[in-house]
């Protein structure tokens, strides 16, 4: 174990121990069993050190925070931060790719961190943890730069002359289905080809998370992001961790505030969106 992981470690064992010992003392002749109830029988942070390796879940298909490339090899902003989580923790990263469909199943069964430019939700947070936000981000349009006056609105949109095109599984699909009930609503199985289609005018939308219009407008010459710094909703940007692992998202969020707090993270956006 490095020292980075033994600090922290160490440092979230004594609060945890000094929370049930003081928890004790206030209990009396029933303190024993209070102290024990605190302590958690173990986390997830324990098996990630025995084990060597960092398991991550990840689609691979949502430039700038995932994307699997031909090499079989994953790059982006969110892989390069989980690298830098498994170094923090003296273990390798291993990456398990997924979909949106079965990114919670996947994230369940088989990972300790479920990565890639998801989006922080209800119906997520009942089955997993979330890190805390490392970026604020909300849906906008993308449309061919001709048509940047045509889609301003959620009404303009829904309509059903507009030939709507969305991703299938996450966030996306939802807010089309919930506000483009007149459109005309092609869910695309490759969100990597997706952009594609509205430039080949075999679509003319496409609604999706404000950070990755600003990145496919300079990937895709042709098409514009639309006020991408006024976005329809709020959303936020997190990692699912284990639920109910609190010493493991103490760690993380720890080393995540660290990171930002140091220009770490920052460095690593700049890399992939300027």
């Amino acid at each position: 174990m490095n020292k980075v992981a033994l600090a922290l470690l160490g440092a979230l064992t004594g609060v945890l121990v000094h929370g049930g010992a003081t928890h004790a003392q206030a209990s009396g002749a029933g303190g024993t069993a209070s102290m024990a109830s605190t302590v958690p029988a173990g986390s997830r942070l324990d098996e990630i050190l025995a084990r060597g390796t960092l398991r991550a879940c990840t689609t691979g298909d949502y430039k700038p925070y995932s994307f699997y490339k031909t090499d079989g090899q994953f790059e982006g902003i969110d892989i390069d931060m989980t690298e830098s989580l498994a170094k923090s923790l003296g273990v390798k990263a291993e990456y398990v790719k997924t979909s949106w469909s079965n990114l919670m199943n996947d994230f369940v069964a088989r990972c300790d961190i479920g990565v890639g430019g998801v989006s922080t939700t209800l119906e997520r947070q009942k089955r997993a943890f979330f890190t805390q936000a490392y970026m604020v981000d909300g849906k906008t349009p993308i449309v061919r730069c001709d048509d940047v006056n045509k889609y301003q609105t959620v009404a303009q949109i829904d309509q059903p002359a507009t030939r709507v095109i969305v991703n299938p599984g996450g966030t996306n699909e939802r807010f089309a289905k919930q506000f483009f009930a007149h459109a005309n609503l092609t869910v695309y199985p490759d969100n990597v080809t997706i952009f594609k289609q509205i430039l080949a005018g075999k679509a003319d939308v496409m609604v999706t998370d404000a950070s990755e219009t600003l990145l496919q407008q300079k990937l895709n010459p042709g098409l514009c992001s639309v006020h991408p710094d006024k976005p329809f909703q709020y959303g936020e940007k997190a990692w699912l961790l284990p639920r109910g692992d609190v010493a493991f998202q103490q760690y993380v969020d720890q080393w995540l505030h660290l990171a930002r707090a140091t220009g770490e993270y920052q460095a690593v956006t700049d890399k992939w969106l300027k």
